[in-house]
């Protein structure tokens, strides 16, 4: 039986054949919505797109793509972001420091934003100049530089020298040696108009104060000389010479006994080496100090020798009574309010001897009378010689 045939109508096959040629209207139903959302989808991005290359092109591109002179760019100390992001826009080497700035603080280098003098291009775009500017790929126009309490001046000149702060540390020991530049600084000038002048190795000595000081990269020796020479005064205020002068010392000598301290101790014994030093001035004992041995050879040995003790030198301890004619190194605020303010119990108990223990930890051994302090040294001296022998020192 053959397939009964439908019978069309003009009107009826319009209707089956509505949206197009051989498509149904089921099919069109589905596919109708998808390709307006594509239209539509394609119009948007278009729009977007339009709108991205304007604001691109007014705020992001690089100011000028064709251009790669080098433009002198710095950025100073203490500058913010936002005073950085503006003298790059008047730099003109980018289009919208505002811009610049947001987009810094979004990637989170906001913060990381290198002082320097710097050689930017037009043609750099954002990215680049930020990575250049937070790496601190140019030169700084500062830098940090850093004396550690206990250091002396020749340990600081040395280090200068390895920082390529200066080529030759010379010109630094001359200036240090002599003072002379410096007179305007009070405590300077009574130093030169002191009798112990002429015996000092550095009448700067004990007067650059410990800390972490920026300095510009240009600065000279005496720049950097007075930058450590103005916090003395920080480091010993008012205060502390109303102290000093109470116990009857002079600023000098309450410096000159701080840096033994340093050198004799940890912080921890500062204010009883204090006292031992205090009560043996009181009785006008030689204070018998071996790290003014150490500041005269340079050698720093646990178990001195008979030509260590017998050496003529006006710092020699051992041979002078009193305290040496000034500090052996820079002193830390630890070591001079130990000076000012001793251990009461071991002034009150008169202890006037210690010794080194092991010499790895840096304890110290306390003792009050010199029979005591005759027993330590007979058990500890055998550990400071194996000390100074496994480093070459016989």
């Amino acid at each position: 039986m053959s397939p009964k045939k439908r019978n069309y109508t003009y009107q009826s096959m319009r209707d089956e054949r509505e949206f197009g040629p051989y498509w149904y209207s089921g099919v069109w139903t589905i596919l109708r919505p998808v390709l307006v959302g594509i239209a539509s989808l394609v119009v948007v991005i278009g729009i977007l797109s339009a709108v991205w290359q304007s604001v691109y092109a007014s705020y992001i591109a690089p100011v000028s793509e064709n251009d790669s002179t080098d433009v002198p760019f710095e950025v100073a100390s203490g500058q913010s972001l936002t005073r950085v992001a503006s003298n790059l826009e008047k730099a003109g080497l980018v289009r919208s420091g505002t811009v610049f700035k947001y987009y810094c603080d979004f990637a989170g280098w906001g913060q990381k934003i290198q002082v320097g003098s710097y050689q930017l291009k037009a043609s750099m775009t954002m990215e680049q100049i930020a990575d250049q500017l937070t790496r601190g790929d140019g030169n700084p126009l500062v830098r940090n530089i850093t004396l550690i309490p206990g250091w002396t001046i020749e340990d600081f000149a040395s280090r200068l020298v390895s920082d390529g702060v200066f080529s030759s540390a010379d010109r630094f020991l001359a200036l240090c040696k002599t003072g002379e530049n410096f007179k305007d600084y009070y405590y300077i000038a009574d130093i030169l108009s002191s009798k112990t002048a002429s015996q000092r190795k550095y009448v700067l000595e004990g007067y650059l104060a410990a800390n972490t000081y920026e300095v510009y990269t240009n600065a000279t020796e005496e720049d950097v000389i007075r930058k450590l020479l103005s916090q003395t005064e920080h480091a010993f205020p008012a205060d502390s010479q109303d102290v000093a002068e109470q116990m009857g010392f002079t600023m000098d000598q309450i410096l000159t006994l701080a840096s033994l301290i340093e050198k004799e101790a940890k912080e921890s014994d500062f204010a009883k080496v204090s006292a031992v030093f205090h009560n043996r001035l009181k009785a006008g004992m030689k204070l018998q100090s071996d790290v003014t041995i150490h500041y005269i050879t340079g050698v720093r040995r646990m178990s001195l020798t008979e030509n260590d003790l017998r050496v003529a030198n006006a710092y020699n301890t051992y041979q002078i009574t009193g305290l040496p004619p000034g500090p052996i190194c820079s002193p830390s605020t630890a070591a001079i309010d130990a000076a000012l303010y001793p251990d009461q119990t071991f002034l009150a108990e008169n202890y006037l001897y210690f010794c080194a223990k092991e010499p790895e930890n840096g304890e110290l051994y306390f003792s009050r009378t010199l029979q005591e302090h005759e027993q330590a040294v007979a058990i500890y001296e055998p550990l400071w010689k194996a000390y100074d022998q496994s480093r070459g020192m016989n």
